[in-house]
């Protein structure tokens, strides 16, 4: 099969690594090229073959992938092949998570809690297919140590605790948190601060004031390794909950919206430090209950996702797709009018 990775946003990369190293190792007959956007060009990490990077839309079709992977939300339809969301995260308390934009004729679903509300919209819009894999970035998290060096931090033995919250205005913790957590760092702690590239660029101006040895603000590349150095995670409802429970560690969350058990939830900010002293003296503290949440949202923790995902585009036979997708004017409208007008990001 020839597949093309269609990435817009950096965050994606992770989210295609794990396939781009399974095609190696286990389909090496396959073909698979690159179709990045302008925002992506110098992350390209160390494994790819820089020589499978397409320079443009016209040279993706002239490829002509039987499958088109997609870790976004849009698609350019001129490219032939089955779209597949594979999806850019867990979000899955998100209603955009959800949304059906018709450009999909394959759904790869995380885990039971999102395939069951993917298979009754399938039954709805009857066009498309849903299929349980896994969500590939976790194959890329547990994986990780093993393909990767870890970064050094120069205090090595603190613990270090990783504040990562969502830029969503009505999820978002940063604009009540960002200013207390100078105030409430103590001695042998140290503070790593992950923003989401969308984040609200006064609040991380904001924080860099305050900087100090115990405050380190990360790039905007993938989160991962720190993942594997934090203790304890702080966030809201963003998605990188669920890839730092994966690998059992305990949350913090701040009003989080929907399944409040992914960690323990507080409503006040006031209620920061006593919970963050609670999770720091019993780490196992809630586990059963996380362990859970994480269970309906992704339960493939095995590093298999990936070869779960090829194999389900594999079996997957586009004349047993139900209907025809939907015309979808206006948002094939807008592909085109920033293809030629306002030179977009694959041109």
């Amino acid at each position: 099969m020839k597949y093309l990775f269609y990435l817009a946003k950096q965050y994606s990369l992770p989210v295609i690594d794990p396939l781009v190293r399974f095609l190696d190792l286990y389909r090496p007959q396959s073909q698979y090229r690159f179709l990045i956007s302008k925002g992506v060009e110098g992350c390209i990490p160390k494994n790819w073959d820089k020589r499978k990077i397409l320079k443009g839309i016209r040279l993706a079709i002239q490829f002509a992938p039987d499958a088109v992977i997609c870790p976004g939300n849009y698609v350019d339809h001129r490219i032939p092949g089955l779209k597949v969301q594979v999806f850019h995260g867990v979000g899955v308390e998100k209603a955009s998570h959800y949304r059906i934009r018709g450009f999909f004729d394959l759904y790869l679903t995380s885990g039971p809690f999102v395939t069951e509300k993917f298979l009754r919209l399938g039954e709805k819009y009857r066009y498309f297919s849903v299929a349980e894999t896994g969500w590939p970035k976790f194959d890329h998290i547990i994986n990780y140590t093993k393909n990767y060096d870890l970064p050094k931090l120069s205090r090595s033995r603190q613990k270090v605790i990783l504040y990562a919250p969502t830029f969503s205005r009505r999820m978002e913790s940063a604009s009540v948190l960002l200013e207390k957590i100078p105030e409430l760092i103590q001695p042998g702690e140290i503070w790593l601060i992950k923003f989401h590239e969308l984040m609200n660029l006064q609040l991380v101006e904001s924080l860099k004031q305050e900087l100090n040895n115990q405050i380190l603000i990360l790039d905007r590349g993938d989160i991962t390794p720190y993942l594997h150095l934090a203790d304890i995670m702080i966030s809201d409802t963003s998605s990188v909950i669920y890839e730092f429970s994966c690998l059992d560690k305990p949350v913090i969350t701040y009003r989080t919206l929907g399944n409040k058990e992914k960690g323990l939830d507080i409503q006040e900010a006031s209620e920061l430090r006593p919970t963050l002293n609670k999770v720091i003296e019993d780490p196992n503290y809630k586990l059963k209950e996380r362990r859970y949440a994480l269970s309906r949202v992704n339960p493939w923790l095995d590093g298999n996702n990936s070869r779960r995902v090829i194999e389900a585009i594999e079996n997957l036979n586009p004349s047993k797709l139900a209907g025809k997708k939907p015309l979808n004017l206006v948002r094939k409208g807008k592909i085109l009018y920033n293809y030629y007008f306002k030179k977009g990001h694959f041109n």
